[in-house]
């Protein structure tokens, strides 16, 4: 696990949202600054005092240096110590750099608010309305040389929050101590490393279909066994028809044949079916065994392998049986997105559109740019759309309440799904889903005018369905309704969509089956 580092100018944040960053990834925390004093015995000014800059400099490289050889931890750095172009090739060699910035009355407010509190910074003292200026044109091609950088102006939990998904790295909480999530390209080569980090053990179960081990398989094997671990790859046929307890009965039966124990792991590397069935059958094996999700679609990576919901269907439904059994680790390769079908593709958008009305109306609008424009950075898309869910499952892990806002599209596209015998993707059901709740929303008084319309256009903008097809039987469309586990007290419950940016859960809606019959 790398060390993530905070820099920036004076006055920006950095030990302020480096703690809160810390805390919420689990991590210890390291300010460069307060390490200078303790290891000198003195203030920041005393030391520019004795010794000068150059010897605070001194001081602060032989701090950073040692620093360096913690195994993780969020650090945050003075905003002149990356200057050292020695010092910086190290640093960024240990882990990113988020270079945090803010306008310059936002500097100047919170420097003169601490200077009043007696925290003086010795290179602006005296004169900070003239020496802050300088200071930050002397250093601007610097600050804007790194490639991580992040807006600080707002309140300090809200940068600590962005620089998450900027990080792509989340500690998914709400499920017991919680489990890393992790945003990487390239990160099926490491995923020995990272299963060691996390004192998994082996044997590993590697559970794949067909079509996932075909590109990736190989990749996946030969990082956990670098990393020492014995391994057994489990390949099970590919698609929703397959998502049924005769599969976690031969994936349990693999596990027997592979030698699993109580404290053994099993990967899950796939799309949503894949970690649906492993993370189940690891639930139900020896009563609980760890497992690590390995998502490679992208319909995964933004949903299905986020919340501990794991299981299988029935011939009635999607999802009927299961269990909430979180996993240790989500490590979202995005590399894997390349061999992606197109449509495949298509398919996961539909959920990022989702979290989109759900929680992040600028996560909606970049989707209304259309595909080219979403392809252009997927580790982005892919952690801006896990931002909004996982805010959601630490909130309500268990769907008691707010969760049920992820459930927008789902209850009617669950439906169209289970009626079109699966010919329909996941997302393209959920896309139409969607539309059609949206409608009902509007009908019912619980959106504002428009809101259907809107959600329709950026979807046909991703050339996603808005109909639910023509030849797909609505009786049996509704009787899946019917039995869809959303109910409560024997009638279906629906999230709808308010704006863009909210959902109303629980609610009623009479005659809904009318808007599946027209």
């Amino acid at each position: 696990m790398d060390l993530i580092f905070l820099y920036g100018p004076p006055g920006v944040g950095k030990s302020t949202v480096g703690r809160l960053l810390a805390a919420a990834l689990n991590l210890p925390f390291y300010d460069s600054d307060a390490e200078i004093i303790v290891q000198a015995g003195q203030e920041i000014p005393a030391i520019f005092a004795q010794e000068g800059e150059a010897g605070f400099r001194a001081r602060e490289t032989a701090v950073v240096t040692q620093l360096l050889t913690q195994p993780a931890g969020v650090v945050a750095l003075g905003g002149g110590a990356l200057l050292n172009e020695v010092l910086r090739a190290q640093v960024e060699a240990a882990g990113p750099v988020l270079c945090l910035h803010a306008p310059l009355p936002v500097l100047q407010e919170r420097l003169g608010a601490a200077h009043t509190a007696g925290a003086e910074r010795p290179l602006l003292a005296a004169n900070l309305g003239e020496k802050l200026p300088q200071l930050l044109a002397q250093r601007a091609a610097h600050y804007a040389s790194f490639t991580h950088q992040l807006a600080a102006s707002a309140a300090p939990a809200a940068v600590a929050w962005q620089a998450q998904i900027s990080l792509g790295r989340f500690l998914a909480r709400g499920m017991g101590t919680g489990y890393d999530v992790l945003t990487q390209p390239g990160g099926l080569a490491q995923l020995g490393a990272l299963l060691r980090a996390r004192n998994l053990h082996g044997p590993i179960a590697l559970v794949s279909d067909a079509q996932v081990a075909h590109f990736w398989l190989q990749t996946a094997v030969a990082s956990l066994q670098a990393a020492g671990y014995a391994v057994h790859p489990v390949i099970i046929p590919p698609g929703e028809a397959h998502k049924t307890i005769a599969t976690v009965s031969q994936l349990w039966e693999a596990f027997l044949a592979a030698g699993l124990e109580r404290r053994s792991t099993v990967v899950a590397l796939g799309g949503g079916v894949v970690g649906d069935l492993a993370g189940f059958a690891a639930a139900t094996f020896l009563r609980g065994v760890n497992w690590v999700g390995a998502p490679t679609t992208l319909l995964a990576m933004v949903d299905a392998s986020l919340g501990g919901k794991t299981g299988a269907d029935l011939p009635q439904g999607k999802n009927l049986i299961g269990a909430f059994y979180p996993p240790r680790l989500v490590l979202a390769d995005t590399n894997t997105l390349a061999t992606l079908p197109p449509a495949e593709r298509r398919s996961g958008l539909a959920e990022v559109v989702k979290h989109g009305v759900i929680g992040d109306p600028a996560l909606f609008d970049l989707c209304a740019q259309g595909e080219t424009a979403v392809a252009q950075n997927w580790p982005q898309l892919v952690s801006r759309a896990m931002a909004v869910k996982l805010a959601i499952i630490a909130a309500d892990p268990y769907e008691q309440g707010q969760r049920a806002a992820l459930n927008l599209g789902h209850t009617i596209g669950h439906a169209v799904e289970l009626a079109s015998g699966y010919r329909l993707r996941h997302g393209e059901a959920v896309a139409i889903g969607m539309v059609a709740e949206a409608k009902l929303a509007e009908q019912t008084g619980v959106a504002e005018k428009g809101v259907a319309q809107q959600i329709t256009a950026v979807l046909r903008t991703l050339n996603l369905p808005t109909q639910i097809p023509s030849e797909l039987d609505r009786q049996a469309i509704i009787r899946a309704v019917g039995v869809d586990k959303k109910r409560h007290a024997g009638q279906v419950q629906f999230a709808l969509p308010a704006r863009i940016g909210k959902v109303v859960t629980g609610v009623h809606v009479p005659d809904w089956q009318e808007m599946i019959r027209a």
